[in-house]
């Protein structure tokens, strides 16, 4: 087996393309020939159902998958092609390549490298059994490389993705003016905390007809997949380029100029404010996360957006999603089980059935259910917030995130789950645990207004939960969180009540976790 070889590939290889490779500029696309090689995409069983992935997520890869293997045909591949209800389909990557490799015993495996650690383990442990030659090419539609990464990492006391942005910003030029950040500074985000109001205009994501090819897909998971969580109908996702293109264009064009302001904001009934809903499409291959930004640079120099709606967006792309890739090949495999809180709760069920009390809550499952989306700020101050103070392990935690979003892949979901939202890293990822009361909630958000539980009241039955519970995550892991500088503040706060109100916080979150 070869690794991220750059050679010239042998004659007859099997090109194998993953569900989240749907790119034309795929790298082993690139180095293959189609006069030469053979395509094969494959539904199958091992991936499907690892974890209980929500039916729109499962409809939206296999939609994608199938549209994407009729482009490569149209451009003159040989494309093999598995589908999920095929009576032959053995179930699993591996097994799918021993049947090509049967009838063609001549051909090395070509692939662009498996996102996820435990797909590039299964593969490159089967070739290895085989005595297969499985070349795998280095993913370039990630703008930094892993050998990148891991020499800036190197010999940091801490890794913080501001500075690692900064660096990507360097290397792509985006945004900048020489060695200078436009407008001065490298971060807007102190601009971006705005609460939106509900009789704003917000213009949704782009919605796309779902044609033949998409309807006998969504047939198929609704027969096989009908236990799984979350609704399958209506069906609104992209599933070609084209259609993601279009997608881009109308957030640029209809959402871009008021992102910045709002992307923390929470409203009731309307799940995407301003946000993209980009994130399925950029993950499976199907826009390019340097074309987007591009796209969304482009706005703020023709005057159509502001500096720090651009800037913030860029920053998610090139700085985060880079940054938590990053840390995920750095620490894998043993990253998803880091627990450093020792957290071991259950998780609750209403994760999964949304029915719960609390309004904040009840908003990002239901339409976490609905449309397999919530954006960051329900994902990491609501649901995240609520696991992290209630001690719910974090490894369910993860599992969850990975089941219910369209846009879900471990790379990018785990430090997003383990490292931000749970702490459970330690710090690696992040320098504090993104704990809150209810105050943050009620800030940013119209939730509060119509909850059953008060969110002034600071204890008892009728008292918002986070705010108790927020103080007892702070007892419970003093020994652990009271030398971190950013949690000086809220401890010397707890150290200055009384004990008879300390004990009020702690008897009123032991009360609702019980109930829990």
């Amino acid at each position: 087996m070869s690794d991220q070889t750059p050679s010239q590939a042998s004659p007859g290889n099997i090109i194998l393309i993953l569900g989240d490779q749907l790119s034309p500029d795929l790298p082993s696309l690139k180095q293959g020939n189609p006069e030469r090689d053979r395509v094969l995409m494959a539904e199958v069983a091992d991936e499907a159902c690892y974890v209980p992935h929500h039916k729109k997520k499962l409809a939206f890869v296999f939609a994608a998958m199938r549209h994407f293997a009729d482009e490569l045909r149209e451009n003159g591949w040989t494309v093999t092609y598995v589908r999920l209800d095929d009576s032959d389909n053995s179930g699993s990557l591996p097994t799918e390549l021993d049947r090509v490799l049967s009838e063609t015993p001549d051909c090395s495996v070509l692939m662009t490298e498996p996102a996820e650690y435990r797909l590039r383990t299964a593969l490159t442990s089967w070739a290895e059994q085989r005595e297969i030659d499985l070349t795998l090419l280095e993913d370039s539609r990630f703008i930094a490389t892993h050998a990148e990464f891991q020499e800036w990492a190197k010999g940091r006391k801490q890794l913080r993705m501001e500075y690692f942005y900064r660096e990507m910003r360097r290397k792509t030029g985006l945004l900048m003016q020489g060695d200078e950040p436009e407008g001065g500074q490298w971060n807007f985000d102190a601009e971006n905390r705005k609460p939106a109001q509900d009789d704003m205009f917000m213009p949704g994501p782009f919605e796309v007809e779902p044609d033949a090819i998409t309807k006998e897909v969504l047939a198929l998971v609704a027969d096989r997949f009908s236990e799984n969580f979350g609704t399958l109908e209506p069906f609104w996702f992209a599933t070609t380029r084209a259609d993601a293109l279009r997608a881009l264009d109308h957030f640029v064009d209809r959402a871009l100029a008021s992102f910045g302001d709002y992307q923390d904001a929470m409203l009731e009934g309307r799940p995407f404010l301003y946000h993209s809903v980009l994130a399925q499409y950029i993950n499976a291959g199907l826009l390019n996360p340097l074309e987007v930004c591009r796209r969304v640079e482009r706005a703020y120099y023709d005057g159509d957006a502001p500096l720090n709606a651009v800037e913030g967006y860029i920053r998610q792309i090139i700085g985060w999603r880079e940054y938590v890739r990053g840390i995920y090949w750095l620490r894998m495999p043993d990253y998803t089980k880091q627990n450093f809180l020792d957290a071991s709760r259950e998780l609750p069920d209403f994760y999964w059935t949304g029915e719960t009390d609390m309004a904040c809550m009840a908003a990002a499952i239901g339409q976490t259910r609905d449309e397999a989306y919530a954006h960051h700020i329900q994902r990491l101050m609501v649901t995240g917030n609520f696991a992290m103070l209630a001690g719910v392990d974090p490894h369910q935690v993860h599992e969850w995130y990975l089941a219910v979003y369209a846009d879900a892949y471990e790379w990018v979901e785990a430090p997003n789950v383990i490292g931000m939202s749970q702490f459970a890293d330690g710090g690696l990822l992040g320098s504090k645990p993104y704990a809150a009361s209810g105050n943050y909630i009620n800030k940013m958000s119209n939730h509060c207004a119509t909850c059953s539980y008060d969110v002034k009241k600071k204890t008892g039955p009728k008292a918002c939960p986070f705010n108790s519970l927020y103080w007892d995550f702070l007892h419970r892991n003093k020994e652990k969180l009271r030398g971190n500088p950013r949690l000086a503040q809220p401890y010397s706060t707890w150290g200055r009540m009384s004990d008879d109100r300390q004990q009020e916080y702690l008897d009123s979150a032991a009360t609702f976790l019980k109930r829990l």
